[in-house]
This record gives structure tokens, C-alpha cells and sequence, in this order.
């Protein structure tokens, strides 16, 4: 084992040297993390942590990803209602909150761009996000994005909450190891030197590591059975089928080609946030598996698709649409997916949806870059399997990653086609603000990468109640009873974990 195994790295002179033309600077520790798992690491954190989350993936429903990432003692938080947006510094002390009217994106760009990062060399081995700001953007940020109206009152959460975290844990379950990163920012305002802030970043590290050998708390995982919890509909059968009624005589009358009108499932909670993502990701394994606590309020996610990814200026959306139940056999399975590929409904709203990746990555993609990688690919996951395309092209000079955001926001999937009038649509049909159904998940990274999933099959947990909302795709053609059943069914896996959850894990 090499001596800069266990070392804190930069070293001190290293790190000083880098605050020469950088105010940014990641501190890192790797340690052998073969004894622990995501889950186990993150009880050991969670418990007085506010503000934290979870990032763990399972590839292709079938096996799990190579990095896990848990955030948490933030250093700068955002929070956005409307216009009004609100910049605080938790991880800083004497610096006073940031409380303005404006863009939310532009303010976040700007705080991204303040910044002068020390990018880790190759020798870091880090992964592709090592830092940077965390949260959602819910789906009413379209706002900001396009002119649409909005006729709901606001709701008692942000329309976005991101934070940056001072600590990051980075589990590589390929090589069994575990990154501490510690972020050390140094504003005007700081009167600190290198020395001073290289010690505390080390004093940080020592304290997580201190922390994460101890044991598990038993009250985050283990818990006395809960009351049965009953979800109701915000619209009702009766309600939803009359909106799938009037989504259709939109599309006949030629405004929309689809639409996607939703409706939320809630109940009272009885059960924490954690047992209900535990169950989650037991119940309904998926490429994004979240869990996100900020601003009174967590997030407890499983699915399988993309937002968009910006990656070394490589962009990337998948769409998802066509859906089949696994089968009981493998022969079964072949005929599920036979049907499949040969549904014309599924193949041509699913074209309708690559088509919309291709225009959205075409408006910030430098031109004659923008390709379908793949098309109508089957993918296989643990209860059904989806048709699947990827698009992707390159950053256009001149552009960053919330301009692809931007570009991509919000998906096509939650939306309808074309996308500004099904939203006007769908602010006529439903009764309330979506909030973060809808939006987005994810990340943008000190790199300038940027990964966010749809925030589909979602629990929302405020403490007193929490819920789940779906929504069906409204063509032509659509039947209201089977478009009604296709928001239960897509509500089923976050109502199955909650019952799971109910029982004592």
C-alpha cells in the first residue's frame, strides 16, 4: 500500500500553491471502504444532517453502478420561490444571506461562476463529480425557461433547493474504495491563509473518518411497524378521467399532438423518509436512486431516466417511452418484448420523443453534431422493460451547462408535444402546482459537467404527509379508464416501498 493511500491530499505547499489563481480547492483522503455499504455510510452521517443526500445507481436494473456519492455540512444553500431566490453561507460564518428578485438560473450561474476552481489532476483518480451544486429544480422552473402562465398560488416548498456540500463521500464499488472530499472555499471576504484553511479542511476529514468507523445507528434502520397509509387522488377517478377527456379534444382539435396531464396520490406519514427510500431501492432498483433532505422537505426517488447529461462537453438525453411488464420466463420475456417493438402506438410516440431530444440538443449543440446513437433499443429492468433511444451532440462554443438544462427543461415525457402548448394545457387541467414532480434531480459539477434525472416515480416527505404524483401521455386515440390506471400503475412502485416501509424493516 503506497504511503498517499491514507495521506490528505493536496499537501499543504500543493495547496497554498493552488490558491494562487484558484478560491477553490478540493481536499481529498482515500480509504479502503470494502466493510460498508452506501446505506451504511450514510446512517452514520444522516443523523444530524439537515441538509444531505444520496446518489446510488443500478445499471440496467440488474447490476449496481461504480460510484456512490453522499453530500452533506453544506457550505452555500439555494433556495427559489417564484422570482425571488435567496443565497445563504451555513458553512461560513459572518458571511449575511444573498435575498433578491431575478432569474434563479442566471443567480446560480453567477454563483457557479464565482468559483476559480483547482481542478484535481489525473493522479486524484476522482470520478466525473467531486463537487458542486445539489438539488432539485421543480417542474414550475419552466417558467424561467419559457413564458407560460401561472394560475396556481405557490405551495408551502421551494420551486428549487440546491446546496453545495463541504463533505462528499465517494464510494468506488469497483475497487472497494472511499474518497472524503472536503471543499475549501475562500472568499474576499476570508482573512484565513492557506495554512489555516488546509488544517481545518484536514481537522474536517479526520473527524468524518472518526465518525464513518463507528457504528451504525440503530434508530435510522431499524423501526416499530407503522399505521396503514391511505393515499387519495387530488383530482379522483371521476376528475382525471374528465381531464383526459378534455386533453383529447385538444389534441383532435389540432393544438397538441400529446399531452400529459398528472394527478398526485397522498397520504398521511407514518413512516421516516429513510425506511421508505430503503424499501425504494429494494422494491424498484433503478439507474437513479436518489434521497435528498433540504429545505424541511425530502426527496425519495428510483428511475430510470435521464434529464439530460453534459459530460466533457458531450451532451446526452434518452428518451423513454413504450412500456411492457418482465415476464414470468425467459420465453415469455421474448414475447413481451416482441409485442413491444411491434406496438405502433408505443414506436411512433416514442419517435415523437427523439425527435424532441434531437431539437432540444440541437439548440445548444454545435451544429452538425447531433446524432441518434441508439433507437428503440430495449432495456430490461427489474419489474418491466422500455424502449429506449440516445441522442447526443456537442457543446456549442459559448454555452455551459445550464444552458443545456435549459435546453432540455423539462422533458418531453412529463410534458406533451409541441412542448409550450401542452404546458399551458396541462397549467388549464391540473389543480395545483406540480413542485418538484416533473422536474429535475441531479447535479451540476464544479467540472462543468452536469447530470440530472426526471423526477418520475418520486416520493415527496415533508414530516406530516407525503406523496406521488403520475401522469399519463394523452393522444388521439386515448381511452380515460386506461390512461386513469396508468397513473395508479406508475405510482405503484413508491406506494409498494411505503407499504413496505410500513411493516418493521
Amino acid at each position: 500500500m503506497s504511503s498517499s493511500f491514507s495521506a490528505i491530499l493536496p499537501d499543504t505547499a500543493a495547496f497554498a500553491a493552488a490558491l494562487q489563481n484558484h478560491n477553490l480547492v478540493p481536499v481529498h483522503r482515500t480509504m479502503l471502504g470494502d466493510l460498508d455499504t452506501p446505506l451504511s455510510l450514510f446512517a452514520k452521517i444522516a443523523e444530524n444532517s439537515e441538509q444531505v443526500f444520496l446518489f446510488e445507481s443500478m445499471e440496467g436494473g440488474e447490476k449496481w453502478g461504480r460510484y456512490s456519492f453522499i453530500g452533506f455540512d453544506p457550505l452555500i444553500t439555494f433556495t427559489s420561490q417564484g422570482p425571488h431566490y435567496r443565497i445563504a453561507y451555513p458553512g461560513l460564518a459572518g458571511m449575511t444571506p444573498v435575498e433578491r428578485d431575478g432569474n434563479p438560473f442566471q443567480a446560480l450561474r453567477e454563483l457557479m461562476r464565482s468559483f476559480r476552481v483547482a481542478k484535481p489532476d489525473d493522479t486524484a483518480m476522482l470520478p466525473r463529480f467531486y463537487g458542486g451544486l445539489v438539488g432539485y429544480l421543480g417542474y414550475d422552473m419552466v417558467r424561467f425557461v419559457e413564458k407560460l402562465p401561472d394560475r396556481h398560488p405557490m405551495q408551502d416548498m421551494p420551486d428549487s433547493a440546491l446546496f453545495i456540500p463541504r463533505i462528499l463521500l465517494i464510494h468506488d464499488h469497483l475497487k472497494q474504495l472511499l474518497r472524503v472530499v472536503c471543499t475549501v472555499w475562500l472568499p474576499e471576504t476570508s482573512g484565513l491563509d492557506a495554512t489555516a484553511l488546509h488544517a481545518q479542511a484536514c481537522s474536517r476529514i479526520d473527524a468524518v473518518c472518526a465518525q464513518l468507523r463507528g457504528p451504525v445507528p440503530a434508530g435510522l434502520c431499524r423501526h416499530e411497524p407503522a399505521a396503514k397509509h391511505v393515499f387519495h387522488s387530488s383530482a379522483g377517478p371521476d376528475g382525471y378521467r374528465k381531464m383526459v377527456e378534455r386533453a383529447r379534444e385538444y389534441v383532435l382539435a389540432g393544438d397538441v399532438i400529446q399531452v400529459v396531464p398528472s394527478q398526485r396520490f397522498e397520504a398521511e406519514a407514518h413512516v421516516t423518509p429513510f425506511a421508505v427510500y430503503r424499501a425504494l431501492r429494494h422494491v424498484n432498483p433503478s439507474p437513479y436512486l436518489f434521497f435528498l433532505r433540504q429545505s424541511g422537505i425530502t426527496l425519495i426517488g428510483s428511475l430510470p431516466e435521464i434529464l439530460v447529461r453534459l459530460e466533457e462537453e458531450r451532451i446526452t438525453v434518452r428518451p423513454i417511452a413504450g412500456t411492457r411488464k418482465r415476464g414470468r420466463t425467459a420465453e415469455e420475456d421474448q414475447e413481451l418484448e416482441r409485442e413491444l417493438r411491434a406496438d405502433e402506438k408505443e414506436r411512433a410516440e416514442h419517435l415523437m420523443l427523439v425527435d424532441l431530444g434531437r431539437n432540444d440538443v440541437g439548440r445548444v449543440a454545435t451544429p452538425g453534431t447531433v446524432q441518434v446513437q441508439e433507437l428503440l433499443v430495449v432495456e430490461r429492468y427489474s419489474h418491466v422493460m422500455h424502449l429506449v433511444s440516445g441522442v447526443q451532440g456537442r457543446l456549442a462554443p459559448g454555452k455551459d451547462q445550464f444552458d443545456v438544462f435549459a435546453a432540455s427543461f423539462p422533458a418531453g415525457t412529463v410534458s406533451g408535444a409541441p412542448k409550450i402548448r401542452a404546458m399551458e394545457i396541462i397549467d388549464e387541467l391540473e389543480c395545483c402546482r406540480r413542485g418538484p414532480y416533473a422536474g429535475a434531480v441531479g447535479y451540476f459539477g464544479f467540472s462543468g459537467n452536469m447530470d440530472f434525472c426526471i423526477a418520475l416515480r418520486t416520493c415527496v416527505h415533508t414530516g406530516k404527509t407525503l406523496w406521488v404524483q403520475a401522469g399519463a401521455g394523452i393522444v388521439a386515440d386515448s381511452d380515460p379508464e386506461r390512461e386513469y390506471e396508468e397513473t395508479v400503475n406508475k405510482s405503484m412502485a413508491i406506494r409498494k416501498a411505503v407499504e413496505l416501509a410500513e411493516q418493521e424493516l
